[in-house]
């Protein structure tokens, strides 16, 4: 039976710096098959297609590992089994139809620091309403969303290793076609001194 775990103080931040603001303010809402709820060591075992909302921040996984510090702190393991990806999607300040999305085997988000770990397979991708602005793909990605500071590394491990494969970073044209179209063409080079 499908069961409904709201919590009014949970407070799992944004993935990205400029991720919707009002999302922090918002109560956050977990669906999932099962659950082991500990009060004293506060941690909350969910599995079974669990999915978080909290405003347009949307987690899902198979397993989520939710865990709250003395001072209200908290942090949030998305685990998942073979053949799928622990996901987030979560709509960005700055324009009307601003995303970000990631999937990985395993996500790690610690609200205390503001850093998203995503291991095994990850994907970090920027959206403007459907189209692609970036992506950088790896093995393990870390995102400090204080800084803006993105780390990808070819091993799970957080380390670049030799040998074992290269990550893949995607930038869209910040231009599009009409606009390029209508730029001035450049002006010509100047011919060396003394040619005619």
């Amino acid at each position: 039976m499908k069961k409904i775990f709201a919590a009014a103080v949970l407070s799992l931040l944004a993935f990205h710096a400029s991720a919707e603001k009002a999302d922090s303010l918002k109560q956050a809402v977990i669906d999932f098959d099962s659950a082991d709820v500990d009060e004293v060591t506060q941690t909350r075992i969910l599995t079974g297609n669990v999915i978080l909302t909290r405003g347009t921040l949307i987690m899902k996984s198979e397993k989520a590992v939710l865990q709250a510090s003395a001072d209200g702190y908290m942090s949030v393991t998305l685990t998942t089994v073979p053949g799928k990806m622990a996901t987030f999607r979560q709509k960005k300040d700055g324009g009307p139809d601003l995303w970000v999305e990631g999937q990985a085997q395993r996500i790690e988000y610690d609200e205390r620091t503001e850093m998203a770990k995503l291991f095994n397979n990850a994907t970090v991708k920027n959206l403007e309403g459907t189209r692609l602005s970036n992506q950088v793909d790896g093995e393990f990605i870390s995102y400090d969303s204080r800084k803006e500071v993105a780390l990808v590394r070819n091993d799970v491990s957080g380390e670049s290793r030799v040998g074992k494969g290269r990550g893949t970073l995607i930038l869209a044209p910040r231009k599009t076609a009409a606009a390029a179209a209508a730029a001035p063409a450049p002006a010509p080079a100047p011919a060396p001194a003394g040619k005619k």
